[in-house]
């Protein structure tokens, strides 16, 4: 795609309805990486104007969860810049202003309906090829005699849609879009409480904010026409427009709550870690063209494309993104992971790097650790069935064997002790399988990590006391 000679600015502009959906993030994070990318910038607008489903505490937690995820702004509430404010329940007079200008040019009215009549207008009972509207009975009142009213009665702005023709919209992943303007209502850009819509608030903000590309989801797309409309009207160069594919469910119906987590806290708080995160909500709709999976977030902003989105639909597959965060997480420092670990686990135990090379190799997320590292610490020996075929007379007389071996040996390490055990194994004719008896006795679990490397941080006496703990209750 051809980037204007311009200074490319976007913005990410979420409502504070509640958390931080993962199509949001993504949305955030493609604005981030074409603004980086085009050494432009990137802006935060909160956008609060449908009062109705504000959340309290949704701001702050929009703005801590893109802090974590890495996604740097250089103007937002946070963060003031030139433009601001940045929240449009901070911006009502600059939307007055306008929409004044509009309503005396010719390009917006009062309607004056009280909203009764509207629910009339608009019942369910009406056929679904129908399109539902009102009799547009305000549409050609005097301006003089709109703005002596509008004082007085209560009212909602409605843009002057024409009724008739076509309008044709370019978008950047889908080419151009043509609309029927017949089918479009004349649209509601301010609201009886005084607040905006969506429609016009965006637009006047996006003009005046100097927004050079808008990237956001495809369920804009019905809205193009009414934007180039107010973008006409106000005698504005529209930006240039991006339209993200929907998020997926694996059976393709859209991504929500009720098949999953859809929120980027939820994935925080299982212990997913940020960069395994952001590398697969890339690649939701996107690849680049060496066609690899694993980027860090310097790669991301060097080959990120707009031309390289796709217009269908991405499935969001947990499984996928479980397999980034184990690839992150066996490619990670330890040292790093420590930190990361001492942070989530409940209990005071002394972890050490030794665990955590271990155990890294075979876990997906950093809340798994726990569960793992708790027979390091806490030790339950467990009573195996009589008829259990696995402990069979010969398993319990070499494991101790293996005890005796082990108090007669100054230290233990891994490969000495795959020696001592294959060494009592062939001593004792034992055919079997003997490294999961081992690992049953000396860790009370059936899996786990190389139980070798365990038993060499466990350390050699702490192995002879829990083989000697396991052989008191199993053995009569």
């Amino acid at each position: 795609m051809p980037i204007r000679e311009i200074m490319i600015r976007v913005r990410f502009a979420p409502s504070p309805t509640g958390y931080l959906h993962i199509g949001g993030l993504r949305t955030a994070l493609y604005n981030y990486l074409f603004a980086k990318q085009n050494n432009g910038q990137l802006i935060l607008r909160i956008e609060d104007t449908d009062r109705t489903r504000l959340v309290d505490g949704a701001v702050e937690n929009l703005i801590s969860t893109l802090e974590w995820s890495g996604i740097e702004f250089d103007e937002g509430p946070h963060k003031e810049g030139a433009f601001g404010p940045y929240t449009q329940s901070e911006r009502l007079s600059i939307y007055k202003q306008h929409t004044e200008e509009l309503i005396k040019n010719g390009y917006a009215y009062p309607c004056f309906y009280p909203q009764s009549r509207l629910d009339t207008i608009e019942e369910k009972n009406i056929p679904s090829d129908v399109v539902a509207e009102y009799d547009k009975r305000y549409r050609d009142l005097d301006c003089s005699e709109s703005f002596e009213r509008m004082n007085n009665e209560n009212h909602v702005i409605r843009l002057k849609v024409p009724s008739s023709g076509t309008i044709k919209i370019n978008d950047n992943i889908r080419g151009q879009i043509e609309f029927d303007l017949s089918l479009i209502q004349d649209q509601i850009i301010i609201k009886s409480d005084g607040f905006p819509t969506y429609h016009l608030a965006s637009v006047i903000d996006d003009h005046l904010m100097k927004i050079s590309h808008v990237i956001r989801g495809e369920e804009w797309v019905a809205s193009l026409p009414k934007h180039a409309l107010l973008y006409q009207s106000f005698g504005w160069e529209m930006p240039e427009f991006v339209h993200l594919p929907l998020l997926l469910n694996k059976d393709k119906s859209k991504l929500s709550k009720r098949q999953g987590d859809v929120a980027v806290e939820d994935y925080i708080s299982k212990g997913y870690l940020k960069d395994a995160l952001i590398n697969y909500v890339a690649l939701l709709g996107w690849h680049g063209s060496d066609n690899k999976e694993i980027y860090n977030s310097e790669e991301l902003i060097k080959s990120f494309s707009i031309d390289r989105i796709k217009s269908s639909g991405a499935i969001f597959d947990i499984k996928k993104l479980t397999w980034f965060n184990q690839q992150y997480i066996k490619n990670s420092n330890s040292e790093s992971l420590l930190l990361l670990i001492n942070k989530s686990i409940s209990k005071q135990w002394d972890v050490t790097l030794p665990m955590i090379d271990l155990l890294k190799e075979s876990i997906d997320t950093i809340n798994e650790f726990e569960n793992h590292l708790e027979s390091f610490f806490q030790y339950s020996p467990i009573k195996i069935d009589s008829d259990n075929s696995m402990f069979s007379s010969s398993i319990y007389t070499f494991l101790d064997s293996l005890k005796n071996s082990l108090v007669e040996v100054e230290s233990i390490l891994s490969e000495n002790f795959k020696s001592l055990v294959n060494t009592i194994k062939n001593d004792s004719n034992i055919a079997g399988n003997v490294w999961k008896p081992i690992r049953i006795a000396v860790t009370g679990h059936e899996h786990g990590p190389d139980i070798s490397t365990y038993i060499e941080i466990i350390g050699k006496d702490q192995c002879i006391d829990r083989i000697e703990s396991f052989l008191k209750i199993n053995v009569n």
